[in-house]
């Protein structure tokens, strides 16, 4: 048993904590929003008042955040965890943040004597609530072998992608071109219903032919085709608009960065950029469909 601060409840932290206390480890959980830590308290977690008191003699600190800004003010700075967490504890931060802000998180922790990886996932809320996540790892291989048996409590896979930031590089990197198809797959399927074709049965045949994908089998964008899928709850759920548009947003950054072209990306960047001001950020991703849609 280890006794882990889990830092972050949300749609995929809050599961996630859950799946480590089901485990058998000793999970002490904070968020921002009561309700998420009351849910994680109904699965074994144990309440913290705050971030401090969560991470008081914790072996590894685990933390889900929704952005760059949010995961440096929580572990940088005088008063930032860095400067609470015990002494050879180990840091795991499972946010999909800038590669550079991941580097320098990873270096402050090593400037404490604290061993760090960057672990976002994939997998979606599905996966979290199931414990099958693919892990995508950054920092050195020592880390993560400490961390294997807690991440193979959460998920099925675990990628070593290299040092501190490669993670959140290879993540960006799927999620990019994940967008890029979840948009196309939603114009094809508008233009085959535009067609008078049934959307089911035309996704039942692109499932099986070169456009099969993760966006014709599992989160199906056109509402009715797959039952559990977002589209079919009205896009509720799911992994929302404005994050795919944050992880494209990064991916361009990264893109400038390094100096190499992304020109789909930015195309896609825009379509859910579109889809946000359409009043759609908070539904799931896969909303971008409806910018394809007629309107009689």
């Amino acid at each position: 048993m280890t006794r882990i601060a889990f830092i972050g409840l949300g749609n995929m932290g809050g599961p996630m904590a859950a799946n480590l206390a089901t485990a058998g480890h000793e999970v002490h959980v904070f968020d921002l929003v009561p309700a998420a830590i009351a849910a994680a308290v109904a699965a074994g977690a144990r309440a913290a008042t705050d971030a401090a008191a969560a991470v008081a003699g914790a072996e590894v600190v685990i933390s889900m955040l929704p952005a760059s800004r949010h995961v440096e003010a929580l572990y940088l700075g005088d008063d930032g965890l860095l400067a609470r967490i015990p002494s050879g504890a180990l840091v795991v931060d499972c946010s999909t943040i800038a590669p550079a802000a991941a580097r320098k998180v990873a270096e402050a922790a090593a400037a404490r004597g604290l061993r760090m990886i960057d672990a976002p996932v994939s997998g979606g809320t599905a996966g979290a609530q199931a414990g099958t996540l693919t892990f995508i790892v950054g920092g050195s291989v020592e880390a993560l072998d400490r961390a294997r048996p807690l991440l193979e409590a959460m998920g099925r896979n675990i990628f070593h992608m290299g040092e501190a930031g490669a993670g959140q590089v290879a993540k960006l990197c799927n999620n990019m071109a994940l967008g890029v198809i979840m948009a196309a797959t939603g114009e094809a399927l508008a233009l085959g219903v535009a067609h008078g074709l049934d959307p089911k049965a035309l996704s039942q045949m692109m499932a099986v032919s070169t456009s099969r994908s993760w966006a014709t089998e599992v989160c199906n964008p056109w509402p009715g085709v797959l039952e559990a899928a977002p589209a079919s709850r009205g896009y509720s759920g799911g992994f929302g608009n404005d994050l795919m548009l944050k992880d494209l947003g990064l991916a361009a950054e990264a893109a400038m960065a390094a100096g190499t072209p992304v020109p789909l990306g930015e195309l896609a960047r825009n379509l859910y950029a579109f889809n946000s001001a359409a009043g759609n950020g908070g539904l799931d991703f896969s909303s971008v469909v409806t910018l394809g849609q007629r309107r009689d």
